[in-house]
């Protein structure tokens, strides 16, 4: 027999991010079927359990218990028992301790499946107006200083269209923050999505730091930021390395660890020239002095 047909089950059960009728008939079904469910936070959980009479043995697993909390549920499994796993809204495993469990399991040699319903990122997107054929999904950006300047870095240049989460408390400074970063762009502030007070403005990037530098943050907010133009991209990179000669132009690359082939590909591309004819350059533009030392 297979071994995983001796243990239980992990489910990821999708739940509401805010109108508990968006919870589908499935996930009511494998949570009332359930031995055990565990749950980002015990107490919002039980509001959604009472609302749809579902009595079933809840444990807790969040972002503070989730390794030693995931071995004990994974034996659990190998035990015979099946686990459904609810995070505080929305899809486990997206920005959440969801994901190490999973992770674990696929490692133990548990199945795992995902019972697919809300998550915040996919509704704000597809309600933002913004470009949805291809994004890039960041979370809440850390907190560590230095991590997040390495993800606002990484970001400047994206030419996809970004999902942020944020809670009201870091808003402003996080648009402030990404103001300076991203330069100013399109977007889309997403607060209280499916809730009474849901809200979806479109504005720059400017305009969004200067509203709710005025007017206080309530709820919870996902940020749509339109990517950079890559028309935009090649004119920066047209007046900061067309100016200088070719060589200068490769190392510019080669600093940033390119290989000298990907480099001279990459200069070809941004010159609208073949890789030949910067190697040709390169030799033309090499000191004699230099050439003659090098030999």
């Amino acid at each position: 027999m297979d071994e995983r047909q001796k243990c239980g089950m992990l489910y990821l059960c999708a739940t509401p991010i805010g109108n508990l009728s968006d919870i589908s008939e499935r996930v009511i079904e494998t949570l009332k079927g359930a031995d055990l469910i565990a749950a980002e936070d015990t107490r919002n959980s039980m509001k959604l359990l009472n609302r749809f009479d579902i009595r079933v043995p809840l444990t807790s697993y969040h972002e503070y218990n989730k390794y030693d909390k995931a071995a004990e549920l994974i034996e659990k499994m190998k035990a015979g028992m099946n686990v459904a796993l609810v995070t505080d809204a929305g899809t486990p495993g997206i920005s959440d301790p969801g994901e190490v469990i999973t992770d674990m399991c696929h490692k133990e040699g548990i199945a795992v499946t995902s019972l697919p319903g809300p998550c915040a990122a996919v509704t704000a997107l597809s309600v933002s107006g913004m470009s949805t054929g291809r994004f890039v999904f960041e979370g809440f950006l850390p907190s560590g200083k230095k991590e997040r300047q390495q993800i606002l870095s990484d970001l400047s240049d994206e030419t996809r269209t970004i999902i942020i989460y944020e809670a009201p408390h870091h808003l402003k400074k996080t648009l402030e923050t990404l103001l300076d970063a991203l330069g100013d762009r399109d977007m889309a502030v997403c607060r209280e999505l499916t809730k009474k007070h849901e809200e979806v403005r479109r504005m720059r990037l400017s305009e969004a730091s200067a509203y709710y530098g005025a007017n206080e943050p309530r709820g919870e907010y996902v940020l749509v930021i339109e990517g950079r133009s890559p028309e935009e991209i090649k004119e920066e990179i047209a007046k900061t390395f067309l100016s200088t000669d070719i060589r200068e132009h490769v190392a510019a690359y080669e600093e940033k660890g390119f290989d000298r082939k990907e480099a001279m590909k990459k200069v070809a591309a941004d010159r609208g020239i073949t890789k030949r004819e910067v190697y040709s350059k390169m030799l033309e533009e090499t000191d004699p002095k230099e050439d003659k030392e090098s030999r």
